[in-house]
């Protein structure tokens, strides 16, 4: 008797691409807006010397890249993986 994986395990692989990379879609739209506001912010604290805010700002440019970046990589993860579960 031979043991092999289940293939249709992931029926709905299409579906689970399509609400992942939407929400992702939506994590990533949000971060770029995240990322202008901290600019603008960090921009206009710095040059008025508030130098306490124009910490706070750059802090949240920071995390607005890091969290772009990771959505970003889990749409691509999340592509790659459904990829080679369909080809295994």
């Amino acid at each position: 008797m031979d043991v092999f994986p289940d293939f249709g395990g992931v029926g709905a692989a299409g579906q689970l691409r399509t609400v992942v990379g939407a929400l992702l879609m939506v994590v990533l739209i949000t971060a770029v807006l995240m990322l202008i506001v901290c600019a603008v912010i960090w921009a206009v604290a710095a040059s008025s010397g508030s130098y306490h805010a124009a910490t706070r700002a750059r802090a949240g440019l920071f995390v607005a890249v890091g969290a772009a970046a990771l959505a970003g990589a889990g749409v691509a993860w999340t592509n790659f993986l459904l990829n080679i579960g369909s080809h295994l």
